[in-house]
């Protein structure tokens, strides 16, 4: 029975700062790069065969910190496949280093939702501008986006396509999958795993940097 492996990134500094962040690429505060080790102790002695992050630098520093840990002792590589010269000149010419490796997968449909025009402006300034009863329908309604951004819904329907077509495939040839990618993605995911409807999955909690695991079988998911 494969496992897949659902983490939320750690704490990014936007986080910290209380900004809406969205597809603004920053990377994790100190916290968040403590919360990354403390989720990689918990699947350290997990079999990981694929790592799969967003585009997004807090995701890929989740997944790279929490698998410096790893049991395995096995490096990330991250593939730069379609890139030009990143691609062509990746080449690795040894059996031996190339069998210590576990290949990373970065795919754009699992960025966050994206914000709109509420990325940068501070959470708590927004609530007193717009009405904090406004800015609660921007940030968990399912199918209410903010100005010029995305609801819920618009990031499930780049989310679940790609988690379906990408990556269940790896599960279904039996590897073991980790994926470090964002609340709003990741919720997506999990509400279609778990059958959630859209009032519940907006209530949906997941904490930064701990790991959700899942394991897989005849195409069949069932939380461990």
């Amino acid at each position: 029975m494969t496992k897949l492996i659902l983490m939320r990134h750690g704490q990014s500094k936007w986080n910290e700062l209380n900004l809406f962040t969205g597809w603004v690429d920053v990377p994790l505060s100190e916290k968040g790069i403590k919360e990354a080790f403390e989720g990689g102790r918990l699947i350290a002695n997990i079999p990981i065969d694929i790592i799969v992050t967003s585009t997004l630098v807090r995701a890929q520093m989740t997944a790279f910190l929490a698998m410096s840990i790893h049991s395995s002792g096995k490096v990330p590589v991250v593939l730069h496949t379609g890139e030009g010269k990143l691609d062509d000149w990746a080449k690795i010419y040894s059996e031996a280093a190339e069998a210590n490796l576990i290949p990373v997968y970065r795919f754009w449909e699992l960025n966050e939702r994206m914000y709109g025009e509420l990325q940068g402006l501070n959470k708590a300034e927004t609530a007193a501008k717009f009405g904090a009863e406004q800015v609660q329908i921007w940030r968990r309604s399912y199918d209410v986006p903010p100005p010029e951004g995305e609801s819920l819904e618009m990031t499930a329907a780049r989310s679940i396509p790609c988690f379906e077509e990408k990556i269940v495939p790896f599960l279904s040839d039996g590897k073991n999958v980790f994926i470090s990618a964002h609340g709003n993605s990741l919720r997506s995911i999990i509400m279609e795993l778990d059958g959630l409807s859209k009032e519940e999955v907006v209530r949906l909690e997941l904490a930064t940097g701990v790991p959700v695991i899942y394991e897989y079988s005849e195409g069949q998911f069932t939380k461990a």
